[in-house]
């Protein structure tokens, strides 16, 4: 199969990259990027050096369509939606990495991300790529939207609670972590080493655009609507993403009967791993790999639930998760190209 990405000298775009080389059934013939147009691929990302030789192209996706089997789109938001149309989707599948098509209210995209949707025809159309979950779905699909490492961490760690009516999900709270990489490749001030380094800090306090698509998510399981208290923090590392979830439990319950549960929902989840008791998610044990490690504490003393996970933004938060939403459309083994050992240390 062939594949192009336009995008590809992003975080996540190099992250594309680095685990596509390693796949058996597909062929990377396209490296689209603005920023380094007519530059070699393995000079901007020295890891590639004698790996990947290809020159980077523009980011003609109307032509691309016409070379490829599958277009990665690691883009920034608005990019995908103004240039998208049905005569593309019938040549190519298209896997978007952007916010821009993973809410299904036009009118929740355009306020939370300050733009005009270019596309809302295709909305309801794209499958939302949370693979455990739309995994039939996405098998069907043409369009996909790739969800973000934020949502994806926190859904999956909420997801088996919420199906299951246990928690009253007007008590959500969502604290989370992340590495410098999930803010992308981009100079900042915000992000400069001084900036960064010996230092945690919240940002988006009840503004950042990942609210409403864990919202969105939550309110389809719960089957009423679901507002959160989400609130992320920038941590001094390059990978990973830790989030602590807290919510009121609607009766008493055992760890049996909670861990009973999880196992139910994620057994023969390749890439969910439910920890054993009182273990806690760490982001260095699934520093570059596919993973999402979950797991869960009772407090009995405040009748609330404490639910955490831990991956890695760049690989199930973005590239990985995308990679396996790619071999799902194509009919490929779910983990070809994933089979990836967490780096340590």
């Amino acid at each position: 199969m062939k594949i192009g990405i336009i995008g590809s000298t992003g975080y996540a775009g190099g992250e594309l990259v680095r685990l596509l080389w390693n796949h058996k059934e597909v062929e990377v013939k396209w490296y689209g990027s603005k920023s380094y147009q007519n530059e070699k691929y393995g000079k901007i990302y020295k890891n590639m050096f004698q790996l990947v030789d290809d020159v980077c192209m523009d980011e003609n996706i109307e032509e691309l369509a016409d070379k490829v089997d599958v277009i990665f789109t690691a883009t920034p938001q608005g990019f995908l939606a103004s240039r998208l149309n049905d005569r593309i989707l019938s040549k190519a599948k298209v896997i978007d990495l952007s916010a821009d098509f993973r809410l299904k209210d036009v009118k929740d995209y355009e306020h939370w991300y300050g733009m005009e949707h270019k596309a809302p025809s295709l909305l309801f159309e794209a499958v939302y790529g949370l693979c455990e979950l739309n995994r039939e779905k996405i098998r069907e699909a043409r369009l996909v939207a790739n969800p973000g490492c934020y949502p994806t961490c926190s859904l999956l760690s909420l997801y088996p609670l919420i199906k299951e009516g246990m928690i009253d999900t007007s008590t959500l709270i969502i604290d989370a972590k992340s590495g410098a990489s999930g803010a992308g490749r981009g100079a900042k001030l915000e992000q400069l080493f001084c900036e960064v380094n010996e230092n945690i800090k919240a940002y988006g306090v009840a503004s950042h655009r990942h609210t409403p698509e864990i919202e969105e998510q939550l309110s389809l399981w719960a089957k009423k609507k679901v507002v959160i208290n989400f609130t992320p923090h920038l941590v001094p590392m390059n990978r990973g993403i830790l989030i602590t979830a807290y919510g009121m439990l609607k009766k008493e319950v055992s760890y049996e009967e909670v861990k009973e549960v999880y196992d139910s929902y994620y057994k023969g989840e390749k890439y969910v791993r439910v920890l054993e008791k009182e273990q806690c998610p760490e982001t260095k044990w699934v520093e570059g790999s596919n993973y999402v490690d979950v797991n869960f504490k009772i407090d009995k003393r405040t009748k609330r639930i404490i639910l955490m996970g831990a991956m890695d933004n760049l690989v199930k938060g973005a590239a990985g998760q995308a990679v396996q939403n790619m071999n799902l459309m194509l009919g490929l083994p779910e983990n070809e190209g994933l089979d990836l050992v967490p780096v340590f240390p």
